[in-house]
């Protein structure tokens, strides 16, 4: 499949969230078209009915670990999809609300569940006595205190969502850690030929799988299959459970390794693999994100 010259690249909208964030920092200038969706559902909807040529998704955050949806997404049985390169964004919290308020004044504040999680200590402190909301992004959440102009009312977004909707920054920094980071995995057709116009193109190459099999019940079944990767000195870099959705106590197996799927190590492993589980699936064999250059938005400086 060739791609336009600027293809259209899904992201969570809507305009001033962190995803958009990552898309424009990590993206070479004017070289893609962004278009917002509603949930990260819809957005993975769109790449696998072609109205977008490529995706960029929230895979993994440094303080709430991965997003389920996404790795859910990614291992349907038709998931037609593939990671096809990552990016790291460093992420900074903002409490907005539509004007200056007092901290104390303020009874709901709205974000996305997982930026929520990443602020547990200003909404179990200063916030204690508020009510802590979801909404689908945290732009959303920013546009809906903008829009009615409640002075209980506050959210946990972005600055440059702040700006985009007219709300106002009472207090940046209000995540739990300053070195907060979210990795984001850009998606494409299941082999389609090409990569992302991005910034920079990482040297080293990282691989995506999830495993399981009925062997999972045996003792030492999940240690036969990781060590497959030790004897031939593939490293794993993580390596986590999701229920399979089937029956209680039926869990698939996330995995990231170094190296690509075509190397000689890597591809002897996923052989063996395989023959110690009912279904391996490669999620995708992409250059690795250097956590020494983590992305930031345009203009922006690392804080």
């Amino acid at each position: 499949m060739a791609f336009p010259s600027r293809p259209r690249v899904g992201y969570l909208g809507p305009e001033g969230t962190f995803s958009e964030q990552a898309l424009l920092a990590s993206a070479r200038p004017d070289s893609v078209r962004p278009v917002p969706g509603d949930s990260i559902y819809d957005v993975v909807l769109a790449l696998r009915e072609g109205d977008v040529e490529f995706a960029l998704v929230p895979i993994e955050n440094s303080l709430e670990g991965s997003i389920s949806v996404t790795l859910d997404l990614l291992a349907e049985d038709a998931s037609g999809v593939e990671i096809v390169a990552e990016t790291l964004l460093r992420v900074s919290h903002c409490l907005i609300a539509h004007e200056q308020v007092a901290i104390g004044d303020i009874d709901t504040v709205l974000s996305h569940p997982q930026v929520l999680g990443q602020c547990a200590r200003l909404l179990r402190g200063e916030l204690r006595a508020a009510r802590a909301r979801p909404a689908s992004s945290s732009a959303e959440a920013v546009r809906t205190v903008a829009a009615e102009r409640r002075r209980g009312l506050a959210a946990i977004g972005t600055s440059l969502a702040a700006s985009i909707y007219g709300a106002t920054v009472l207090r940046e920094e209000v995540q739990d850690r300053r070195d907060n980071e979210t990795r984001f995995a850009w998606l494409a057709p299941a082999g389609a030929a090409g990569e992302p116009p991005l910034l920079a193109e990482a040297a080293r190459f990282k691989t995506s799988l999830v495993f399981w099999g009925s062997g999972a019940d045996r003792p030492g079944w999940l240690v036969r299959c990781l060590g497959v990767f030790a004897q031939r000195e593939v490293n794993l870099t993580k390596i986590e459970s999701r229920p399979r959705r089937e029956r209680l106590g039926s869990y698939m197996f996330f995995a990231d390794l170094s190296g690509h799927v075509g190397d000689p190590a890597v591809a002897e492993a996923l052989a063996e693999v395989r023959s110690l589980c009912a279904e391996v699936r490669v999620l995708g064999s992409y250059r690795e994100a250097s956590a020494g250059a983590n992305a930031q938005p345009p203009g922006a400086s690392p804080r």
